[in-house]
């Protein structure tokens, strides 16, 4: 894996990205804009996806990106709860809602798959510092 010198070079980043990018079009609709607490807490778990990817790239250990990515996934899953609610209230329906889902699960595994490729990443070059 090429090493990533920005957050916005991340694939995860970017699938997050998508996914709040769906979140703030379906939350548009008629139906959907005027339930402003929903409206509002489902862009912030979505933002705070993305946001955490964002925010752990730049902490001060490998450690502490994969506690934020954590925190993404997190509010990966948040969101689709969100968009569960909105289901039942038919402010979207069942195609948005297998839309976000495929996003959410594509964003979800990106995510969940650089956390291990990290760990991998981290316990190589503590080995190799101790080797030298």
């Amino acid at each position: 894996m090429a090493t990533a010198r920005r957050f916005e070079d991340l694939e995860c980043w970017k699938d997050a990205r998508k996914f709040v990018r769906l979140i703030y079009g379906i939350t548009r609709n008629d139906r959907f804009r005027t339930d402003y607490e929903l409206v509002g807490q489902i862009k912030r778990s979505a933002v705070s996806a993305m946001a955490n990817i964002a925010e752990g790239f730049h902490r001060a250990s490998t450690r502490e990106f994969m506690k934020f990515l954590d925190y993404s996934r997190a509010s990966i899953v948040e969101t689709v709860s969100h968009c569960c609610v909105a289901l039942d209230q038919k402010y979207v329906d069942e195609p948005e809602m297998s839309e976000v889902t495929e996003q959410a699960n594509l964003a979800w595994k990106k995510v969940n798959n650089f956390i291990p490729y990290l760990n991998k990443t981290s316990k190589l070059n503590q080995d190799s510092k101790g080797n030298q």
